[in-house]
């Protein structure tokens, strides 16, 4: 039997999670859940390394003895550490402010083409390159004093175990990392004067960094995202994924990069896979317009769970109006509602009033962008897509996942919930030789855990209410 203890950081918790492998057969469980909500401090917004690392200590110690362990956060954060190794201060968290006008700046030094056909990354404010350049302008002798940036996934095995290892996969949601070579773009570091020695050596998904009490730390595709599509369940040569959770990330796996001004244009990423693939991708705000609604009613005295959101949003009626759940107002935590109510003031629509309304708006709204996405996917490929698979939290909302399948017109597969722990325990097994590869690993993903199948319905409305939507997105 191999034990390995997988820890993901989600956007309002972490967990540990200890998988059993023996004789062909997966069991896994959840040994410790703990909060990871950023804080305030020093004016900026920032994770709570410390009390973060109390927890990875106490999920170790709850686990028992184990093989193997992992890590796993979301993408473009990290920490500066001085050249002793200490910690200059914690990483600062990707909805801070402080990128607030970075990428206008940025690109009067490298136009968005130039970066674009560099990196294949999606241009946005929080990405990494952004990130240290509002340090370099704001915060020089932090700056000054950084001699190596861990990603935080990296940054949580240094911690653990004192390794230096950059993984490619994290490393690939920076802004800097060429795609085709898998190495940091000279052409982009030398652009705005980053020094390649900031940079730890880039290992693969799988590389064994270090050890801690006997086990291996083993660096998994530090992207959480990439550690959720290396689960999907053996999928078929014409299928998408989309990984929902609070950030939705919708793709397919190709094998080489695509880095046309087209490609730009459409606002999509290339991402490296923890098989060596290209994730082709483009990023959408997801569940959080509904977590952070729910956080915000019941800032007003208002308390619903998920299902009484569920519940209200069928009550209501159907396909009335629309937002871009990408639209910048979005992004930043606090009144949802209102902005949505606003949005729709904006564009014309009706406004939606009820917590129902309001509800059914964000709903076919996420819907509608997906297939908004996948349009966009097939015009840069030439694909044609014919099943989505739906990885993480998003599968345990049989609502958002029948709407997205009437409304995209494909079938959706909804599953595995816990794709992104599965992912990065199936790396983990692969490092330690006890599954052959990736494909053999969704193999067992495929024959172990339960799916759901959702075919299309209902296909005129939506048809009629996409065409009304596109004109919103233009």
């Amino acid at each position: 039997m191999k034990r390995v203890l997988a820890f993901d950081f989600g956007a309002s918790s972490g967990r540990a999670i200890l998988a059993e492998y023996q004789d062909g057969r997966l069991t896994y469980k959840e040994v410790h859940r703990f909060e990871n909500c950023p804080r305030e401090q020093d004016g900026h917004f920032r994770w709570d390394f410390a009390d973060l690392m109390a927890n990875v200590r106490l999920g170790i110690e709850k686990a028992g003895p184990f093989d193997s362990i992992g890590f796993d956060t979301w993408g473009v954060d990290f920490g500066l550490l001085d050249e002793k190794g200490q910690l200059l201060g914690d990483p600062v968290h990707y909805r801070d402010s402080r990128t607030e006008g970075m990428v206008e700046k940025a690109l009067q030094t490298m136009p968005a083409d130039a970066l674009y056909a560099a990196t294949g990354s999606q241009i946005m404010g929080i990405n990494t390159l952004f990130q240290l350049l509002a340090v370099k302008e704001s915060d020089p002798e932090i700056w000054g004093k950084a001699k190596r940036l861990l990603f935080m996934p990296d940054l949580f095995a240094h911690a653990l175990c004192g390794s230096d290892a950059c993984e490619t996969t994290i490393a690939s949601t920076s802004q800097m990392l060429d795609p085709n070579t898998r190495g940091w773009s000279k052409e982009v570091l030398d652009a705005f004067a980053i020094p390649e020695s900031l940079f730890a050596p880039r290992v693969d998904s799988g590389a064994v960094v270090g050890k801690y009490k006997g086990a291996k730390v083993i660096a998994v595709a530090g992207h959480d995202t990439q550690c959720a599509v290396a689960a999907m369940p053996a999928p078929d040569k014409d299928a998408a994924f989309l990984s929902c959770g609070t950030w939705s990330l919708l793709g397919c796996e190709l094998d080489a990069p695509v880095l046309n001004d087209r490609s730009r244009l459409l606002a999509l990423s290339n991402e490296q896979g923890a098989n060596g693939k290209i994730n082709y991708l483009k990023n959408i705000i997801g569940l959080w317009l509904i977590q952070e609604s729910r956080r915000q009613w019941r800032r007003e005295g208002q308390e619903y769970s998920y299902a009484d959101l569920e519940k209200l949003a069928l009550e209501a009626e159907p396909l009335r109006s629309f937002i871009d759940p990408d639209s910048p107002e979005f992004t930043p935590p606090g009144d949802i509602p209102g902005r949505v109510q606003e949005f729709c003031r904006r564009t014309g629509q009706p406004v939606p009033e009820t917590v129902g309304q309001i509800m059914r708006c964000i709903y076919e709204s996420l819907a509608l962008k997906y297939r908004f996405a996948l349009d966009q996917l097939s015009q840069a490929t030439g694909k044609t897509f014919g099943s989505l698979h739906i990885l993480g939290g998003g599968t345990k909302d049989g609502l958002l996942c029948r709407m997205t399948s009437d409304c995209t017109g494909i079938p959706v597969i909804a599953g595995p919930v816990e794709a992104t722990a599965l992912g990065n325990i199936l790396i983990q097994l692969v490092a330690l030789g006890e599954v052959k590869d990736m494909e053999e690993g969704r193999a067992l993903i495929a024959a172990t855990e339960p799916e759901k199948y959702f075919a299309p319905s209902a296909q005129d409305d939506w048809n009629e209410a996409y065409e009304m939507y596109k004109t919103i997105v233009k």
